[in-house]
């Protein structure tokens, strides 16, 4: 490569262009390598136990596909306790074998836990109650046999049920498959023993809001001896698992310990923060136990999160092998002598750490004090270095002024870059969005944005440099080096931990500029040796972060709304993140002069015109990245009606159209129907609360079948009664049992409006007249449930007006398409109409639409 600027543009990209690509393929092939999967039991080389993936893939088939839907309250999640409890026995009895055998200091204790509790679930803005009823939990305890191995645990926990309408094979049966062959691995393998004790938690109810997790902290023995978790979940089905929750220095020095790392600070932030809509049993634990923990995951392909897809065939080999041994090594460092364990006895506090894997099996890990000085440190040297390095575009001798004049003006066009480059993207998006109605058209693929929206964000760039006239590209390059050095001290100083992605865009960019003199030589320019040894290590950075992003939020804008400007949200995803990737585009459109780089945008905004052309003739949806549909069939037992409710949680264009046909085609009416405003008003939808806020829905009149005979209002009555205590009961108060009994009917809800002073929910209700909702789940054949209730009554009301309306709601048991198909004949109305509109929605959209079908019974009362 020269050290001038003689080469044109084309000849100077030709020269960058292997670094430009090495990069983002270093980081595409990191992002997407895991293990080989293994299949024999032992290792052949040295004859010690090993992870087996088809034995994982064993215990996810059987539970997602030989038991099925294991929804709370169902007949399948009673089938999955009692097949797990026999698994864990299995344990149990091979431990005592290997024991016998051998008298090694092992010990493996098995309960099966069960109970009733309430707690308070605030989710997503919206304050939430939970009841449940005879939930389960199969909990397994190795340790060395000892009252001191037993003082202080690791709980490593994953989830048996799963959420309609999957069947659960990633979500949560793969993790439960990698807990059982860890248990069989450690047990196995000669001579080992715990420090500390591991107990595997199998809980039973994390998909109807975390109830098994609840009552395992709340309520069991072993509860009080765990000092750390790792939480094992899964929201997809391929690529590597990744860390993207920690929250103490310890645990995470402790995944340090993992053969393949895969998380970052910036991960564990974004979660953190809440703009990823979603939670896992991690919660219940750090609220009711004051832990501290590990939340690992695998979430590639989350397209079939929590959709019928989600099946073993859609497991990506290598993903369970990849997991399994990251979970393992941690388990063995945590039940060994060098295990955290003891000193984590003062429970959880914000972490002040930062970490991030990289390339190969690195890990980095840091305090936040340690990255304070760092990054001070780094800012004081680029001040230093841009100072002494300066030349003055102009032949003068140097002077203050004319150095910091300099500094301005490339801070104007860094600023103007960044502006540029995050407002292209969005004025794509608009266009595709609102004026072309293609919204969403690159969902299919969590890399088709970046095609999209990567090269708008290199235009807006080019755009904004154009826009502000000369500027010396030394000046620049200099600006961009102190303000990702300054970035990255504000947000360290303000102890956000992601600094560090600043901070890996700044070293190489102060290492380059320090090494210029010797690529340029004589002459002030920089060299385009200075340019590749700039990008190579940012570009591999901003990529694998882009990557990993994408990965999650693309998928994510399947269910976040029809209101969300997913495509905008993309859009500055894309732009931010590449602009970290590439932070040298804005100095090097400096390079070549204003007339260059008019003909840069000229270029490019052809491209983009091609690219919107291209884009806007895509579908978002195919048969394996669908279009989430939910629908209801509702049975009113207060006016004796039927309903359809139907809803979609994403704004690409279309749904409205395929409305108009389901109603069309299947309603009691001929008028198309009109869009229903979801609010805390609408209780057509409460089974889904608080998820439910994102739909869009429509609401359609069923005709009764003739001659119908509703069981909810006889055999099978849905009720609610009201028991008044007036005994030491104040003046201008009610104090009422209200008890719920809803046979054949799972995941209960009732709302009412009530001015509550005191219940058994919990301590705190809020002071004034509000809207209470409280969900129930409970385990199968349990269907009565009650709560006492204090309420204050309007001064001077009548006995009519200090009645409290009630609107309750439940899912039918074997109600739910095609979770019980087997049972199509028990299931009434519901049944026989998703059997008929499954088909013909098969056949309507070709596949690209993944249905819940639920029937629900519901009413309005008074107590």
């Amino acid at each position: 490569m020269p050290s001038n600027s003689h080469w044109g543009v084309w000849r100077s990209l030709i020269a960058l262009a292997p670094v430009l690509v090495a990069g983002p393929w270093i980081a595409y092939q990191q992002h997407f390598k895991i293990p080989d999967a293994l299949s024999a039991l032992t290792n052949p080389t040295s004859g010690l136990p090993q992870l087996s993936e088809e034995r994982i893939l064993g215990v996810a088939k059987h539970l997602s596909e030989g038991i099925g839907y294991r929804t709370v309250g169902t007949y399948e999640h009673a089938l999955a306790d009692k097949w797990m409890l026999d698994a864990a026995n299995q344990v149990k009895q091979n431990c005592e074998r290997i024991v016998t055998q051998t008298d090694r200091n092992l010990e493996c204790e098995v309960w099966r836990q069960e109970g009733s509790g309430y707690h308070r679930f605030d989710m997503m803005g919206k304050r939430l109650y939970k009841t449940y009823v005879n939930l389960s939990n199969i909990i397994v305890r190795i340790s060395d046999g000892t009252p001191e191995g037993k003082e202080h645990a690791v709980l490593v926990n994953a989830h048996l049920d799963s959420t309609l309408p999957s069947p659960g094979a990633a979500d949560d049966a793969l993790p439960v498959g990698i807990m059982l062959d860890c248990m069989r691995v450690l047990i196995e393998t000669p001579k080992w023993s715990p420090k500390h004790a591991i107990i595997f938690l199998f809980n039973h109810a994390e998909e109807s809001l975390q109830d098994g997790s609840h009552l395992y902290s709340t309520r069991h023995p072993t509860a009080s001896t765990v000092r750390a978790i790792v939480n094992l979940e899964a929201a997809g089905t391929t690529g590597r698992e990744i860390l993207f929750q920690a929250t103490s220095e310890e645990m995470i020095e402790a995944y340090s310990h993992v053969p393949r790392p895969y998380g970052t600070i910036f991960a564990n932030d974004i979660f953190s923060s809440g703009i990823i809509l979603s939670d896992t049993d991690f919660r219940q634990f750090e609220q009711y136990l004051n832990v501290t923990g590990l939340d690992m995951a695998v979430v590639g392909n989350s397209y079939l999160y929590h959709m019928r897809k989600d099946l073993v065939e859609h497991i990506q080999p290598g993903t369970p092998q990849h997991m399994a041994e990251n979970t393992l090594a941690l388990l063995r460092h945590l039940s060994s002598k060098k295990s955290p364990l003891p000193r984590l006895t003062k429970g959880y506090a914000p972490p002040t750490t930062v970490f991030f894997a990289h390339v190969g099996t690195s890990f980095f890990m840091y305090s936040f004090a340690t990255a304070k000085i760092l990054y001070t440190t780094l800012f004081a040297f680029s001040l230093v270095l841009v100072r002494i390095s300066f030349v003055h575009p102009t032949p003068v001798a140097k002077r203050l002024p004319g150095f910091w004049r300099e500094q301005g003006r490339g801070l104007v066009a860094v600023t103007a870059g960044t502006i540029g480059t995050l407002v292209v993207p969005n004025i794509v998006a608009l266009i595709m969005r609102v004026v072309l109605n293609k919204g969403m058209s690159w969902f299919k693929n969590p890399l088709a944005p970046i095609g999209l929206y990567g090269p708008a964000a290199l235009l807006g760039a080019m755009i904004s440099q154009y826009l502000i006239g000369e500027v010396d590209e030394n000046s620049v390059f200099n600006s961009s080096l102190l303000t990702q050095a300054g970035l990255a001290v504000a947000l360290q100083f303000a102890n956000i931990g992601s600094a560090a992605i600043f901070f890996l865009s700044a070293l190489p960019l102060f290492s380059a500029l320090a090494l210029n003199p010797f690529f340029a030589g004589p002459t002030p320019r920089l060299s385009l040796w200075t340019y590749a040894l700039g990008s190579l290590l940012p570009s591999i950075s901003g990529v694998l972060l882009l990557l990993g992003v994408v990965d999650v939020f693309v998928p994510l804008t399947g269910r976040i709304g029809g209101d969300a400007p997913a495509d905008n949200i993309v859009a500055t995803i894309i732009a931010a993140l590449g602009g970290l990737a590439f932070p040298l585009v804005l100095p090097f459109s400096h390079r070549f002069g204003r007339p260059r780089l008019l003909r840069g945008v000229i270029f490019f905004s052809v491209i983009m015109t091609g690219l919107i052309g291209f884009f806007a003739t895509m579908d978002p949806f195919d048969q394996m990245h669908q279009k989430r549909l939910f629908i209801l069939h509702s049975e009113n037992l207060t006016t004796h009606e039927h309903h359809m409710h139907i809803a979609a949680a994403d704004g690409a264009p279309g749904f409205e159209q395929l409305a108009h046909a389901i109603a069309l085609k299947f309603g009691a009416s001929d008028v198309a129907p009109e869009p229903v405003t979801m609010d805390d008003n609408n209780y057509d939808w409460d089974v889904l609360y608080p998820f439910s806020a994102f739909l869009t829905p429509y609401k359609v009149p069923l005709a009764v079948p003739q001659g119908y005979v509703s069981p909810w209002t006889n055999d099978q009555a849905f009720t609610i009664t009201a028991k008044d205590h007036t005994e030491n009961l104040l003046p201008g108060t009610r104090n009422i049992t209200i008890t719920v009994t809803h046979p054949g009917l799972i995941w209960t809800v009732i709302a009412f409006d009530a001015h509550v002073l005191k219940w058994s929910l919990d301590d705190n209700p809020p002071d004034e007249h509000a809207r209470h909702r409280l969900k129930e789940a409970s385990f199968y054949g349990h269907d009565t449930y009650s709560f006492d209730v204090l309420i204050k009554v309007p001064e001077g009301a009548s006995d009519d007006a200090s009645r409290v309306p009630i609107n309750f709601i439940g899912m039918q048991e074997k109600g739910v398409w095609p979770a019980k198909k087997a049972f199509k004949a028990q299931g009434g109305p519901a049944m026989a109409f998703f059997e008929e509109l499954d088909t013909w929605l098969e056949k309507k959209t070709d596949g690209k639409v993944d249905a819940l079908l639920v029937g629900c019974v519901g009413g309005a009362t008074a107590i």
